[in-house]
Formats: C-alpha cells, sequence, structure tokens
C-alpha cells in the first residue's frame, strides 16, 4: 500500500518541476538566453544566504526569508511570468495567481499546503521583515542582472530611469545599504547609456 502524504508530496516535486519551464524576461548575466523561474528562485534564495547581513531588521528568519523566496513564484507555473513593467498583465495578475496558487498548493497534504501557502501570501503582502528582506532579494536581482548584460532587457522593452526606480523602491524596505547599492547601479547604467534617463 502506498503511503498517501508521501504521494501527494511526491505529485507536488514532479509539478514543481514545470517551473523550469516559466522563462522570465531578464536574460542570464551572460547574456546568453532569458533565465527561467527556476534559476530565478534559486538565485534569490542564495543571495539572501549571503545578503542577510544587510537586512535592516536584524531578527530576521533567515531560513523562513529563504523558504519563501523557494516557493514565492510558483504560482507562476499556471499563472505565468508577468514582466516587471508590463502595466496590462498587472490587471489580472492577483487573480490568476491566486487561482494557480489555489490548485497548486492543493496538490500537498493539507498541513503543508496550509504552510506553503502561508508563506506565499506573506511574500505577496511584504507586511513582515522577512518578507520585505525578501522582496529586496527579489528585485535586487534583475537589476544586477540588467546591469552586466548592459540593459538588454530594458533597451528591449523602452524601460527608462523613473519605471526602474519606482519598480525597486521597495527594496528601501528590506535593506537600506543594498537600496544604496541598487540606486549607484542604476545611476550608472544610466551615465554608461545602458538605461534611458
Amino acid at each position: 500500500m502506498r503511503d498517501e502524504r508521501l504521494c501527494k508530496q511526491l505529485t507536488f516535486v514532479i509539478e514543481i518541476d514545470r517551473l523550469k519551464d516559466v522563462l522570465r524576461q531578464t536574460y542570464l548575466m551572460n547574456g546568453t538566453r532569458r533565465e527561467n523561474d527556476a534559476e530565478h528562485s534559486w538565485h534569490i534564495s542564495l543571495m539572501a544566504v549571503l545578503l542577510s547581513e544587510y537586512a535592516d531588521d536584524e531578527e530576521i528568519d533567515i531560513l523562513r526569508v529563504v523558504r519563501m523566496l523557494l516557493v514565492h513564484d510558483l504560482v507562476e507555473i499556471d499563472a505565468g511570468d508577468t514582466f516587471a513593467y508590463d502595466e496590462v498583465g498587472y490587471r489580472d495578475k492577483a487573480q490568476r495567481e491566486n487561482a494557480a496558487a489555489e490548485r497548486i498548493f492543493a496538490l500537498l497534504p493539507g498541513d503543508q499546503a496550509g504552510e506553503f501557502r502561508g508563506l506565499w501570501e506573506e511574500f505577496e503582502a511584504r507586511k513582515s521583515p522577512d518578507s520585505r528582506f525578501a522582496a529586496a532579494m527579489d528585485l535586487l536581482q534583475p537589476v544586477l542582472h540588467n546591469y552586466e548584460t548592459k540593459g538588454v532587457t530594458w533597451k528591449k522593452y523602452g524601460i527608462t530611469l523613473p519605471q526602474v526606480m519606482r519598480r525597486i523602491a521597495p527594496i528601501r524596505e528590506g535593506s537600506e545599504a543594498l537600496w544604496e547599492y541598487a540606486s549607484t547601479l542604476v545611476d550608472d547604467a544610466v551615465g554608461r547609456g545602458y538605461l534611458d534617463g
């Protein structure tokens, strides 16, 4: 007889492999191709561990931050990636992602379904210190990618300095030091012609 809990967990494991197929608009730092959501989630999770000393709240729970970052984009398996600067896509983003969360997290046993859904909701709300630091990682990473690729995504979509600054403003809520770094990097990107002022 097969263990029902284990079967549910492994069904979820198989389902989340589909995150590797969800392409983002962000290019790898070497510029060869667009990154997928699984690569993004891994990258920002490791960034959080590495950069946790820059969190404004010294009491952040880095394991909780990492868990949040690992689940935050799972809803995009169904909802797709909504490009950060896609105003039309943002109109129904919450609705699409809520429906996806309902289906995907329900694959898990009840206790884990609630836990993962809670982590996703906490990340989206950005009210806790952990979620604000997690969001800072999520917003900082594309800036690094765009800088290293000489603004390939910014240029492709005609993104401007005011748009980028609005988008990355929440970094400041999780880390003043990383906000200052990101702001300086963006200013330098403008000076180098990677981003229109």
